[in-house]
């Protein structure tokens, strides 16, 4: 026992130090702060290779998990169905006579009329809405109709939703009709009527448009106001709406079920409402589920190659390659919408009020599934969300759904961004350090002795000093830079530039870039100061870090835009010295510009949907582009154009 205990005390003692066992302590501590320092750039590196890297491998198929059901409550697939076909041959002839109003060219308000009748038919009670929006000065009206069925079993504090538009989303709303939509839901409502197990209230909305009329109906519903929205109030109300299913059946028949998902402002619904649909319809009713519309090449060979034709044929044929083609296609669609803050279907515009919704599209084909597929699924998903006694609450809210039965956890996407962010906020951190300290050389020695001194001799006798640093003027151009961001978004948001975009656009870039060139004329920093686009730098990333950070936990695909647009971009931006050349400087903040301001050019259409979904449905895209990432960018811009 003494050898051993020797054996540690000098071990102990080794790792101690000799003398005092403080100082030793604080060597040991600046050691390690000195190795991290000289370390940082390797760091910084490390942490933007392996974030970029983690943001390439989510699509791989060596991540995810398969999905299943939570809630316990909702016990999907384990109820008979009885839709048949006489509900198809009613639904048959709904179709007709909206293919009648279609011809002939019927208003908003003859369709809407034709809906409520035959909702009153059966003795459901139905009512028309009329509403109209000033977007950007275009008017955009219509009407609705809706009908209530009381549950017979309930005190109808609760409600189910089961809606179609008269647009359908194919094509982001370009004009398709959803008559077939429309027809399932003006058929089911008699069918379940006939039931009395029901313990909710279900509610059926033939929406106008295809965004603006769901959003005039359901804001109306919840007693919210728009300021430029003018809606008629409901004179038909019920419970609280607890899940809603949309129906967009665009096509005669269809062969797949795409499952559409993503909400205003990224928000997702409870993802047991997806899974349970999915189980119905594959299991209860034998239709496939896809991810959206996107059919895998594998399965049907009609389907155009994901792959380039120019890729070797052992890559081409790889089951591995194939698979994470297939999965990058739904995570890319995915983020796009959720980064743009737009809504995948009408079912999106239920989520801003904690409704959990989902949009059942039937992928257009020749067959084998119709009327009497898409009703079997709808009555048992119905059924399912009939059990529920609370909201959806178990299952997760942060997810990626990269294939029909296979999604990852927010875990295991996450880090991916706060690396990145890290990484800025590293070099914000280590910018903010360097801007402290200046290296003072010794005095130039005269005659013979300056010759006999070498240049290195004189650098080794030089010491590094402390120096102020000033944040008065950073601060100042860090908040006239936003505010010019929100006199951009003013701008945007006119009707003067909603009129012609592709010629407001490149004059609104030109004019934005050349502002903040009023900054030029401030002074340099004297050389007991830090030069000011150096503080800047620190400031614009470490704002930019946290704001990476953070939006990754409310919106990851904002985020990871974020991290792509601004990461590397912001840390390359470097203070130029006064004997830069100017025209290196111009070059580089030109550069700055572009990433900074160059979709109002290369992005017209883009540009009009972001504001028209700002005005009619409050979607923060537009702002927060304008607002928040514009600035950050051109602050990047500045520090490289400032003299220092």
């Amino acid at each position: 026992m003494a050898t051993v205990r020797n054996a540690l005390l000098g071990v102990k003692q080794r790792l101690r130090g000799q003398g005092n066992p403080t100082v030793a302590k604080i060597r040991r501590q600046r050691a390690l702060r000195d190795r991290v320092w000289r370390g940082l750039p390797y760091i910084k590196v490390l942490l933007f290779t392996v974030g970029y890297l983690w943001l390439l491998v989510i699509p791989s198929s060596r991540l995810g998990q398969g999905t299943y059901i939570d809630e316990n409550a909702l016990q999907p697939g384990q109820v008979n169905t009885y839709w048949n076909w006489e509900e198809v041959h009613r639904a048959d002839k709904i179709l007709a006579d909206l293919e009648q109003l279609r011809d002939r060219n019927a208003t908003s308000d003859e369709i809407a009329q034709y809906a409520v009748t035959e909702f009153e038919r059966y003795g459901i009670p139905a009512r028309k809405q009329q509403y109209s929006f000033d977007a950007a000065g275009e008017i955009v009206n219509g009407t609705n109709a809706y009908a209530v069925m009381q549950s017979p079993r309930a005190s109808g504090t609760e409600a189910i939703v089961i809606s179609a538009s008269w647009l359908s989303r194919t094509g982001e709303g370009d004009g398709t009709l959803n008559l077939r939509g429309v027809s399932t839901v003006l058929a089911l409502a008699p069918y379940l009527k006939k039931y009395s197990l029901w313990a909710k209230d279900l509610i059926f909305v033939i929406s106008d448009g295809y965004l603006d009329g769901m959003q005039a109906w359901v804001t109306t519903y919840h007693g919210e106001t728009q300021p430029n929205l003018k809606a008629e109030p409901l004179s038909l109300r019920s419970g609280v709406i607890w899940t809603a299913l949309n129906i967009d059946y665009p096509g005669h028949s269809f062969s797949h079920l795409g499952l559409f998902f993503e909400g205003l402002n990224g928000r997702l619904p409870n993802q047991d409402l997806l899974n349970s649909v999915s189980l119905i319809s594959r299991y209860t009713v034998g239709v496939p589920v896809l991810v959206y519309d996107h059919i895998d090449p594998r399965e049907d060979r009609n389907q155009p190659g994901l792959l380039p034709s120019w890729l070797p044929e052992p890559l081409k044929t790889n089951s591995d390659v194939q698979e994470y083609v297939t999965r990058a296609r739904n995570v890319y669609r995915h983020m796009n919408y959720q980064a743009r803050g737009a809504a995948s279907g009408v079912h999106g515009l239920f989520h801003q009020f904690r409704i959990d919704a989902v949009t059942l599209f039937a992928v257009p084909a020749t067959g084998p599934h119709g009327f009497h597929a898409l009703g079997r699924i709808l009555e048992s998903s119905l059924r399912t969300c009939n059990n529920l006694l609370e909201r959806l609450h178990a299952s997760f809210f942060f997810y990626l759904l990269v294939a029909p039965g296979t999604f990852m956890k927010i875990g295991s996407y996450l880090p991916s961004v706060i690396l990145v962010g890290t990484a800025m906020l590293f070099t914000g951190l280590g910018e903010w350090v360097h801007a402290g300290w200046t290296f003072a050389t010794p005095a130039p020695l005269a005659g013979d002795e300056k010759n006999e001194k070498s240049a290195s001799s004189q650098e080794i006798g030089g010491k590094w000093r402390r120096r102020s640093r000033p944040v008065l003027q950073p601060i100042v151009i860090m908040v006239l830079t936003h505010m010019l961001g929100a006199l951009l978004f003013f701008l945007v948001n006119s009707s003067w530039f909603v009129s012609n975009v592709q010629i407001n656009g490149p004059i609104l870039a030109a004019l934005f870039c050349s502002i903040p060139l009023v900054f030029t004329i401030v002074p340099p920093s004297p050389p007991s100061h830090a030069p000011a686009p150096s503080v800047l730098k620190a400031f614009n990333l470490c704002f930019a870090s946290a704001l990476v950070s953070i939006t990754s936990v409310l919106n990851f695909s904002l985020a990871a835009t974020m991290a792509l647009f601004m990461g590397i971009p912001l840390t390359l931006a470097t203070p130029s010295s006064l004997s830069s050349s100017s025209s290196v400087r111009i070059a580089k903040y030109a550069a700055y510009c572009a990433l900074a301001l160059g979709w109002l050019v290369i992005c017209p259409e883009e540009t009009r949907r972001a504001i028209w979904n700002w005005d009619v449905l409050r979607v923060w895209f537009a702002p927060f582009v304008c607002v928040v990432y514009v600035p950050l960018v051109l602050q990047a811009g500045l520090v490289c154009l400032l003299p220092s």
